[in-house]
């Protein structure tokens, strides 16, 4: 105790001279709240009222002994938070038998949520509402409701807390509505099998007391000092009690640039505490691609607009030219009644109507002056996706007093089916042709109890084969590097058929060269509004086979209904040309719903999976203007919670980050990363490449004008 009153103290006098600064007085102004120790926004140990804007992904870690913490953290709304967080427990062993995982020390994975209750204002705190670590064994178990408020340099937080959070402890007022809520039910730390939400805890127990406060401090280049009254109950965390021996912590946090952050605390009056964190904000378009990759002019546009004035012929020659050397491919063209009709493919621009904007930029540049409309017509293969129509004028007017929430107004957005009866000029198109890519690739294995994370290094060779504008070859070769599988020894024990849990075998065996997809699509639009694909061939490491979808996606509509069915066969550990015995046969139907304030995506997919037996799977995801997409999953099937083991059922989340985020120019390509806790066998899906979901993104009117205006 006398060693945490000497250090407050000594903190207070410290910044004794600052208390009634401004916070605009900063020469660098990064305001911004930062992470607790537990993943969250919060203080030290404590969470506070505080959220990033919609889009935000963050990644935290901190060394808070016994305990090494690293969290995954999004903001699918400005008043949602949701992390995931894995923890090395040094305190505990992973198993109490060595044969099983030796002297590893125990992990943990938690899922927490926030939830603001009340925005702040001039009077009023913002108040928010949480849960922490709500599967599963709940080591870290709490719930809280905390109010924070900014005056000037200051964000104190104030709050109340349960489970965990239950030192400097009061009555619970819950339990005045119902006697039981005085007690917590204590957690089976051995006989669960994880997963489950442990609703009956909530609000239960003694009621625990934390607060604090966030200083920041004026001319240190965003430095601030946290001081908090730690309400954790350390007889209760965890698997082992932890020696505290003050309640009340403090720490610095300095941000190194406006994403990375560093802090430094002192916890229980007798350790040390580091970590770091970084956010990216993925929600919100930025303007730096229209620099590093704006429209191309059409050189000499004037003398080229005399030339295609002579014939229709020499306009469409022209345009073919110059959209292929901007990265747009005319497939047809048509001129009638002063309309210059262009239908094109691409695969640079993620933005559907910038797409349409640049084309139209283009034959603008190169049509002579007798061309009053445009009508551009965006195909992905066979299959025409949409058409957008306006007059000359409106086009050339508003793009260059930058109102193109005006030009939406003049335009004319439609579904399109192809008749290639519409179209005069078909130039020839050449078959095959082949596009590749070469990039690394990183597979790991997290959490097991052979070792906390392994990972191998391959390199993957990616192409697709057009052999026409109906068939196409999709492949991946991958070879490893350098990797450390073999030091995986733990097999599996799912009584269902081994569909998913054989994977270190997979692992393992496909550690050189390995076919990882050879797979022969055909794409048809038989009736507007409707779309199929047949594949055949090596959809994935583990299985092979063939199969189909058929998508009816209504242009105008919000909603669309999908129907798959596969006849699949196991492939040989090595990932090569051979097989297994294990063949099956699973199709689902599909519900698809999009709300178009939000973005938000509902997903209710029932049917037959990989290891027969059968259920629903449920998935909702957030996309941005962006593309950045933040989802989550579960799927509850007709196997029992013994059947299904640990995880208790199928739940996961995924995030996928467009390239050009991060990119100085623009690309279509994005970069996904999922996460599934545990891999079982039970609500195990085929993956195959090209869903149609995705191949007709932007067959929808939602798609194209969600993001209407982007540079």
């Amino acid at each position: 105790m006398v060693r945490a009153s000497v250090a407050t103290s000594f903190l207070l006098f410290f910044i004794s001279s600052s208390l009634f600064s401004q916070i605009n007085d900063y020469i660098y102004p990064n305001t911004d709240p930062s992470y607790s120790n537990y993943g969250g926004l919060g203080l030290i140990q404590s969470p506070n009222a505080r959220f990033f804007d919609e889009g935000t992904l963050g990644f935290s870690w901190s060394h808070n002994e016994p305990y090494l913490r690293g969290s995954l953290i999004a903001y699918p709304f400005d008043w949602f938070e949701a992390s995931f967080q894995y923890t090395d427990i040094n305190n505990a062993l992973y198993s109490n038998s060595s044969r099983f995982s030796g002297s590893q020390s125990l992990k943990d994975k938690g899922f927490d949520v926030k939830f603001r209750l009340a925005q702040e204002s001039a009077y009023f705190p913002q108040i928010a509402l949480g849960l922490r670590d709500i599967g599963g064994t709940s080591l870290f178990g709490s719930e809280y409701l905390v109010a924070s408020k900014r005056i000037n340099n200051f964000d104190f937080t104030f709050g109340v807390g349960w489970g965990v959070l239950s030192n400097n402890a009061v009555k619970n007022p819950v339990g005045y509505l119902k006697e039981t809520y005085y007690n917590r039910i204590e957690r089976d730390l051995e006989g669960t099998k994880g997963g489950d939400f442990n609703l009956n805890m909530l609000f239960s127990g003694d009621m625990g007391i934390f607060g604090g406060v966030e200083i920041f401090v004026p001319n240190t280049k965003g430095l601030r000092l946290k001081l908090e009254l730690d309400a954790t109950n350390f007889e209760e965390e965890g698997r082992q009690p932890i020696n505290q021996e003050s309640r009340v912590n403090f720490g610095l946090v300095k941000p190194i640039s406006k994403n990375l952050v560093t802090k430094l605390s002192y916890v229980r009056g007798n350790t040390l505490n580091f970590g770091f964190s970084y956010k990216l904000q993925l929600g919100k378009p930025k303007e730096s691609r229209k620099k590093n990759d704006p429209h191309l002019p059409v050189e000499n546009a004037e003398i080229v607009r005399k030339v295609t004035a002579k014939s229709d012929l020499f306009l469409y020659r022209a345009a073919l030219k110059n959209l292929v050397d901007r990265d747009i491919t005319l497939q047809y063209a048509d001129v009638n009644n002063s309309e210059l009709h262009v239908a094109f493919g691409q695969s640079k621009y993620k933005n559907y109507s910038l797409a349409a904007m640049r084309t139209m930029k283009t034959l603008d540049e190169i049509s002579p002056e007798s061309i009053t409309r445009f009508k551009v017509t965006n195909m992905n293969g066979i299959m025409g996706m949409h058409s957008i129509s306006t007059s000359r004028d409106s086009f050339k007017r508003n793009m260059s007093r930058k109102t193109p929430e005006i030009l939406l107004k003049d335009s004319k957005i439609e579904g399109y089916k192809l008749d290639t009866n519409d179209f005069k000029y078909q130039p020839e198109a050449l078959y095959p042709s082949f596009h590749y890519n070469v990039e690394p690739d990183i597979q790991s294995q997290i959490g097991g109890p052979d070792g906390f994370f392994f990972a191998t290094l391959r390199l993957a060779f990616e192409s697709e084969l057009m052999l026409s504008k109906k068939l196409s070859l999709l492949t991946r070769f991958s070879h490893g590097v350098v990797g450390d599988f073999n030091d995986i020894t733990l097999a599996s024990d799912s009584v269902l058929p081994h569909v998913r849990t054989d994977i270190v075998k997979y692992l393992q065996e496909g550690d050189e060269f390995t076919i990882d997809r050879m797979q022969f699509n055909s794409f048809g639009n038989p009736f507007k509004d409707t779309y199929t694909k047949m594949s055949l061939g090596i959809f994935e490491r583990m299985f092979a086979g063939v199969g189909g979808e058929i998508l009816y996606r209504p242009f105008e509509k919000n909603y669309a209904i999908g129907f798959e069915a596969w006849s699949v066969q196991q492939r040989d550990y090595a990932q090569n040309l051979q097989f297994r015995d294990y063949k099956t046969t699973t199709g689902h139907a599909t519900f698809y719903y999009q709300e178009p304030n939000t973005g938000i995506l509902l997903r209710l997919k029932g049917g037959r999976y990989l290891a027969e037996d059968s259920g629903v799977t449920v998935g909702l995801s957030r996309r941005f203007k962006t593309g950045f997409t933040v989802g989550a999953f579960f799927s509850l099937t007709d196997i029992s919670k013994e059947e299904f083991g640990e995880g208790s059922y199928d739940k996961g989340f995924y995030f996928l980050v467009p390239i050009d985020i991060i990119s100085p120019s623009y690309q279509m390509r994005t970069f996904t990363w999922g996460l599934r806790p545990v891999t079982r066998d039970g609500a195990a899906e085929i993956t195959h490449g090209l869903p149609l979901w995705g191949v007709t993104d932007q067959s929808n009117k939602w798609s194209i004008t969600h993001n209407w205006g982007e540079k």
